[in-house]
């Protein structure tokens, strides 16, 4: 039924590169993207999703070719639209652009006070089983940030402190999946922020991915019901998320991993 459809925001990989570095990923790819088979892979992922849910673009523009991860946009639920304030000023140019495009559908737009970075659902990531906003901060986005978000969605937030470089946003290490269930990699967090998870998530709906799979980004997935989108995942992946009723759809993004980015980064949930 189409009204049931969940809606994504996506953005063509026009302008995509590595022009710049700023987290570890980016490391040696400097003008090392090959946009011919980044425009293909987006395209598989584009048609996967379209598949099960709806899509909606947002012009690629030139001078940001990181604003193909529409994640780092902002946060959405219902018709609100708090817009990111990024951490560089590399990524700084994208925000007028999202907000732009929300103002002009007529959300509720609101910015972050701009010494408040906040990196959008990167960083901000809804519960699928209980009326939670988890909220990370370590790399990108500040602690401060909660305060403002929570006094703006009127949501409980749940605060983990993200410690491997690697993982720089919540969403390349952690996912939470319709019916309550939850795709992370305790390894991400310090030992305080595992305590949280493991507090609010009972151990039958935690699955833990182990590090081939964390660095493959697994947990950097779009779920879509009871279908999850991912760059690539181990056998023991799938057969982990089979047990729980998933299917699992791999979709190469390779080129993206080479900005430090995956499936679910390249897409922005609008139906929260």
């Amino acid at each position: 039924m189409a009204a049931s459809r969940h809606v994504f925001l996506m953005c063509p990989p026009e302008y995509f590169n590595v022009a710049y570095i700023i987290n570890p990923w980016m490391h040696g790819n400097l003008k090392r993207i090959d946009n011919a088979v980044a425009k293909q892979q987006w395209r598989a992922l584009y048609d996967a999703i379209t598949d099960r849910a709806t899509v909606r673009l947002v012009a690629s523009q030139p001078g940001s070719p990181d604003m193909v991860f529409t994640a780092n946009a902002g946060l959405v639920k219902g018709r609100q639209f708090v817009c990111s304030r990024f951490r560089y000023p590399e990524r700084q140019y994208e925000e007028p652009y999202f907000a732009d495009w929300f103002m002009d559908r007529g959300y509720d737009v609101s910015l972050m006070p701009r010494d408040c970075p906040f990196e959008g659902a990167g960083d901000a990531l809804f519960d699928r089983g209980q009326d939670l906003l988890w909220m990370a901060h370590g790399h990108r986005s500040i602690e401060g940030a909660r305060e403002v978000l929570a006094g703006r969605l009127d949501v409980d937030i749940a605060l983990l402190h993200l410690v491997d470089s690697r993982f720089y946003h919540l969403d390349t290490c952690f996912c939470p999946l319709d019916g309550g269930y939850l795709l992370y990699y305790p390894l991400a967090f310090d030992d305080a922020s595992r305590r949280e998870i493991e507090r609010r998530v009972p151990a039958a709906r935690r699955m833990a991915v182990g590090e081939e799979d964390a660095l493959a980004f697994a947990c950097n997935a779009v779920g879509i019901g009871q279908t999850v989108v991912v760059n690539r995942a181990t056998p023991e992946f799938v057969h982990t998320l089979g047990a729980k009723g998933f299917e699992v759809v791999q979709s190469p993004l390779t080129e993206f991993m080479k900005a430090g980015g995956s499936a679910k980064c390249l897409t922005l949930r609008l139906d929260e």
